[in-house]
């Protein structure tokens, strides 16, 4: 059976200490989901038997899973296999992420130990965690990138994917960002606009941003623009349908430019306009870092 096929709703939620699983959990707790925090993985198929025999009285359930219980982590790919196997229970897995020093500076403002390195620094418990949830964060259906959001934004985000959500959809993600501030740790798919004419050298166009008339014109008049965007086009109409098959409930897609103001911005702009026409998928664009450096 696959996964996405069933009303029941089976949340997992795990990622890296610090990311933000108890808002999450708060968050879907919010919207009628039954939680249930540290739960062995070994227990998740007695868990989805328990749901099943429910006859519709437990429908919506999050469990969240991290190292807290390491010593039964191995167990987390055959009983979520089990489960895929033996219910009809569709399930989804939420990770949710950060970049190191967003997670150290949590870790310092808490004062609270790391889970992996409780007489050591955070850091070093961080990179241990983050090897060991590698490829945990490649199964994943969704990553969320906590790194910039504030809690209310983070809740908005698990919120706006959950509410009437069909586990069979497919969220788009489009966020425009600057090379020179990161590349954006939750996107599934990197495309750099670099080699675009740039409206940072027009001297009225630089102030401004891709979503102003002037510099989303400027970036899309020229032919190596034109002919990009056909072969990204195809590319994505291509791609997204597979992740759908897959299971995925997102794909987040990064479009980079130097400083994230002018040419990943009107990209990501026209990339928005040209997927959301369609009726399959709902679509969202984000410009993470067009506001820096206004002037």
């Amino acid at each position: 059976m696959d996964a996405g096929t069933a009303k029941a709703k089976l949340v997992i939620i795990t990622g890296m200490s610090g990311a933000g699983k108890t808002i999450a959990v708060q968050s879907l707790e919010d919207l009628g989901f039954f939680c249930v925090d540290n739960l062995p993985p070994v227990l998740i198929p007695k868990f989805a038997e328990l749901i099943e025999q429910s006859n519709g009285k437990i429908g919506k359930v999050a469990l969240v899973i991290d190292l807290r219980g390491r010593e039964f982590f191995t167990a987390l790919s055959e009983s979520l296999s089990y489960v895929k196997d033996h219910f009809t229970i569709g399930y989804e897995i939420l990770f949710l992420d950060a970049t190191d020093s967003v997670l150290v500076q949590r870790y310092k403002e808490s004062r609270r130990r790391h889970p992996l390195a409780p007489e050591g620094l955070p850091l070093e418990g961080i990179k241990m965690e983050r090897r060991m949830l590698e490829d945990l964060k490649g199964w994943a259906t969704q990553v969320i990138d906590t790194s910039s959001l504030k809690p209310v934004q983070l809740k908005e985000r698990i919120i706006s994917r959950f509410t009437n959500a069909d586990l069979n959809t497919i969220s788009i993600n489009i966020t425009s960002f600057g090379f020179k501030y990161g590349i954006p740790i939750d996107a599934d798919l990197i495309y750099d606009v670099r080699f675009l004419p740039n409206p940072h050298y027009v001297d009225h166009l630089r102030p401004n941003t891709g979503q102003d008339p002037e510099v989303y014109d400027y970036v899309m008049k020229w032919p190596e623009t034109q002919a990009f965007l056909t072969k990204l086009l195809d590319m994505l109409q291509f791609l997204i349908p597979l992740y759908r098959k897959e299971g995925k409930s997102q794909v987040v897609i990064g479009i980079g430019c130097t400083g994230g103001k002018h040419r990943s911005v009107a990209i990501a702009e026209y990339l928005s306009r040209m997927l959301g026409s369609s009726d399959t998928e709902a679509v969202r664009v984000s410009h993470r870092d067009s506001d820096r450096d206004r002037h």
